[in-house]
């Protein structure tokens, strides 16, 4: 008999319904929070993600699933929305709208080959929000609060936000040089992976 591919899996009977229930949910807070939805395709060429997500990531170099398709241009199944979001922003020149911002959200299957465990697929569903137009601290805010929003609608009780920074792009020069320095004393007792992180990214060692 054939199975289902590890990493997925089938959502039946009465889960249906709550799927649809957490989809409806989402989709109906986001819109009174000024969102309109964007569907993006479910493959993009490989080089988007590479450039978008950055190439020297754990998710670029081990959990994409790339492929060649016939006419031999690279294709990779999306791992997450906001790449194919921003060349959809640009090459359909929605930033020549009145409007001040674009608020935009998006919900699909995504794909990543990872190691399948709790609560983590190699297809999975994401929803997920792009704000375009200003760069005020403002929008973080909308953000955080419409997944509250979606959070408490949904019933889940006990959350916690927590906020992190990893700086501007001067600040994360510096910190990444100092990381490098001090893990250059190191090297031998480390993987290969993060042996190579030290050139390309020594943030990723964290």
């Amino acid at each position: 008999m054939i199975q289902k591919p590890k990493g997925t899996k089938d959502v039946l009977l009465d889960d249906c319904d709550k799927w649809n229930e957490t989809e409806w949910t989402a989709f109906s807070t986001f819109e009174k929070f000024g969102y309109k939805q964007i569907r993006i395709p479910t493959f993009e060429y490989t080089e988007l993600f590479e450039r978008g997500v950055g190439g020297t990531t754990g998710v670029v170099q081990k959990e994409m699933y790339a492929f060649e398709d016939k006419g031999g241009r690279s294709i990779t199944l999306r791992p997450e929305g906001t790449a194919a979001v921003a060349r959809s922003f640009i090459e359909n020149k929605m930033y020549a709208t009145s409007l001040p911002l674009t608020k935009l959200f998006y919900f699909g299957p995504m794909f990543r080959y990872e190691q399948p465990q709790a609560g983590r697929y190699r297809e999975f569903r994401q929803f997920g929000v792009e704000v375009y137009g200003t760069g005020s601290p403002l929008l973080d805010c909308d953000v955080i609060i419409s997944a509250y929003a979606i959070f408490t609608k949904l019933g889940i009780k006990n959350i916690k936000l927590k906020i992190n920074s990893i700086g501007n792009m001067d600040s994360r020069k510096l910190y990444s040089e100092a990381l490098k320095k001090y893990f250059s004393q190191f090297v031998d007792k480390m993987c290969k992976d993060c042996q190579r992180r030290i050139n390309t990214n020594p943030m990723r060692i964290l």
